[in-house]
């Protein structure tokens, strides 16, 4: 005979003898509620009671069957089916109301009240059954799995803040999860109508001023911030209060990271420098963004980068026609594919390795697919490796610029957005110069544009966790040890997450109107020394304990802080409140012309002379350029020392 566990999965893995197993508890259940029902109502069994009984209980399972109540799974019993059990109960009583009279004991009156109390009861005990064996497999799961691994010092006591809608999805998700070893104590939110009662049985503890005094109550190892659309200032804020306390804290992921019309979810994950950043969530015009993508045909330059990928799935979320990555990079093209083939199955995609300043191999993948979208990424943009070289950008961020313009424009794509950069703004760098001469491009191609085209140019600051930004190089830092370098201690940038930047992106660049510049709302400057603080504290260290921070000095190139836009230049835009408009006038279209012209031919100058043809060039070209001297300014220093050695050279051989 098997007995034991081997009983049970006996049972479990027989499909016959489970189905046997509900319709006979069902039947039971039928028997047992028209009994009840007879002797509450009648107080006394009549002689044909016997009689109505078969009569109910097959009626009852006939309506069991037909509304295939048994091949629920009682142990993910949820909304649906308990819809369909109550539609289920309710036609068990029209079905039973037609029972034949059981004799003269008992008045029709009577009679149907028994019939509606019967099915009543027939229904809830049902119901019971389902939810009390759902309850017994999530307790008996989360008992073996906590008695087998897990000794209750190993167990952490959990508090979830937030009692929203979120906080219950984690509460759930914990539930299901008991190989986590977490024991949820209860909810803290700040909502008074929530306070004192129980979700689920839980019970919401308190508010957020509450928690360090709940947290020493209840001895709470891990709090759970279960609040998606949360500001990083207020995350900030409760991660200090949770940590000082001695509590481990975590989060839910931000609204920013969702796709299109993607339903959230509730990953549980560490507190990144993401989320201490965090703004408003960003509310999309998903009907015009679906209008302009959907079975559209979208091209993105540096599709492979970190702004171009999520860009890219972005858009896969409005259904466009195809998407075609282009770029140079085949390994961040060959990542960006794999990611997009997981989380997008069916979108149609291609690649093509591609380089910008490659004129003849650009044309032919814009006729090869005839965009109508046209997304521009591609750039260099790092400011040290640009000032030493200056050359790159110039063929890069300009002449790559104009190629990608004129192929949109001979190919007649109906829009185009040129991914563009803060460091645009007073220049003092050759990365923000040839970004602004990008700008300028653009704008031209906007002046001779139809009425139907779209040419645009959207400026952002620094992008978190973008290949070669600071945070993942203080993440480094920290895994060795530190220490924690940085320029200057008040060095400050504009930060925004990616997710953000690529949503806004899409709101301004393709929604805009034509020869706009668009600058997004990146809130506040953010000092690099508090963010390298923030970031050691999340990891579980003190600055000047466990890690140190030391300032290296300002590299070639670098500001100390960044200007979004020029001066009368800024002026809201009706596209998104997160969205401004650079209100600047078109450039002279023979002058740009001219001046990118010059500087093509200055990069075939030999070394030395060239950095120095180009620094006269931009200086020519862009008005605010400012060239820091410890970059490409240096050359304008080596000149002005020369000419001050020539001078006294002369004067010199004169007295003589």
């Amino acid at each position: 005979m098997v007995k034991g566990p081997d009983f049970f999965s006996s049972v479990r893995n027989n499909r016959i003898i489970r189905f046997s197993i509900k319709v006979a508890v069902d039947a039971c259940l039928t028997l047992l509620a028209c009994t009840m029902a007879i002797f509450c109502l009648n107080g006394r069994s009549w002689p044909d009671s016997h009689v109505f009984l078969r009569h109910w209980v097959l009626i009852a399972l006939v309506v069991n069957l037909f509304f295939q109540l048994p091949r629920q799974h009682y142990r993910m019993f949820g909304r649906r089916d308990f819809l369909r059990l109550s539609i289920a109960t309710g036609a068990l009583i029209v079905c039973a109301s037609g029972l034949p009279h059981p004799g003269a004991l008992i008045g029709a009156d009577n009679r149907l009240a028994i019939v509606l109390i019967a099915g009543l009861a027939t229904g809830m005990f049902w119901l019971i059954f389902r939810l009390w064996v759902a309850e017994f497999h999530d307790r008996r799961g989360t008992l073996q799995q906590m008695a087998s691994n897990r000794s209750p010092a190993q167990i952490s006591q959990v508090i979830i803040l937030g009692a929203g809608r979120a906080g219950l999805l984690v509460l759930n998700e914990v539930s299901r999860h008991p190989e986590l070893g977490y024991r949820v104590v209860g909810f803290v939110d700040d909502a008074g109508d929530k306070r004192y009662i129980r979700i689920q049985g839980t019970p919401v503890l308190g508010t957020s001023r509450d928690l360090p005094r709940l947290l020493q109550k209840h001895h709470i190892n891990l709090v759970i911030l279960a609040i998606p659309s949360a500001p990083g200032p207020m995350i900030r804020q409760l991660s200090q209060t949770i940590i000082q306390a001695g509590a481990k804290v975590k989060t839910v992921p931000g609204i920013f990271t969702l796709l299109g019309t993607q339903a959230w979810a509730p990953k549980i994950q560490d507190v990144a420098i993401e989320d201490l950043l965090r703004r408003e969530p960003v509310e999309l015009d998903q009907t015009a963004l679906k209008q302009v993508i959907e079975d559209s045909v979208v091209l993105i330059t540096g599709g492979g980068g970190s702004i171009g990928s999520e860009i890219a799935r972005q858009i896969a979320a409005f259904r466009p026609a195809r998407i075609v990555l282009l770029g140079r990079g085949e390994n961040s093209l060959w990542k960006t594919e794999r990611q997009m083939r997981r989380l997008f199955p069916s979108q149609p995609l291609s690649l093509e390795l591609c380089d910008i300043r490659d004129p003849q191999r650009l044309r032919q993948a814009f006729r090869q697919w005839k965009p109508e979208l046209v997304f521009h990424a591609a750039a260099h943009k790092h400011v040290p490796f640009l000032e030493m070289h200056p050359s790159e950008g110039v063929l890069n961020n300009i002449l790559g610029t104009q190629n990608v313009v004129r192929e949109a424009q001979a190919i007649g794509a109906h829009t185009l957005v040129n991914i563009s950069t803060d460091k645009a703004v007073n220049p003092t760098n050759v990365l923000g110069a040839t970004k602004f001469l990008a700008e300028c491009i653009v704008m031209d191609a906007a002046a001779t544009a139809f009425s139907n085209q779209r040419f645009v140019s959207v400026r952002f600051g620094n992008v978190l966790g973008s290949r070669g930004s600071v945070i993942p190089i203080f993440r480094d830092q920290i895994k060795r040890g530190g220490p924690l370098t940085v320029t200057h201690p008040d060095m400050t940038r504009y930060f925004m997450t990616i997710p953000e930047a690529s949503q806004l992106v899409l709101q301004a660049g393709v929604l805009g109107g034509n020869g706009k510049i668009f600058v997004l709302d990146m809130g506040d400057p953010v000092s690099i020394s508090d963010l390298a603080k923030d970031m050691a504290r999340l990891s579980g260290l003190t600055v000047g304990q466990d890690i140190d921070i030391q300032f290296t000095g300002i590299r070639p190139g670098e500001k100390l802080f960044e200007e979004t836009f020029h001066e009368h230049e800024e002026m809201p835009s009706k596209v998104h409140p997160s969205v401004f408009e650079g209100n600047r006038l078109p450039p002279d279209s023979m002058a740009l012309q001219e001046d990118i012209d010059a500087l093509a031919a200055a990069v075939a100058l030999p070394e030395g002379e060239q950095q120095r043809e180009i620094l006269r060039l931009l200086k020519r070209a862009v008005p605010t350029y400012h060239p820091s001297p410890t970059g490409l300014g240096r050359y304008e220093k080596d000149a002005e020392e020369r000419r001050a050695a020539e001078v006294i050279s002369r004067a010199t051989s004169t007295l003589l």
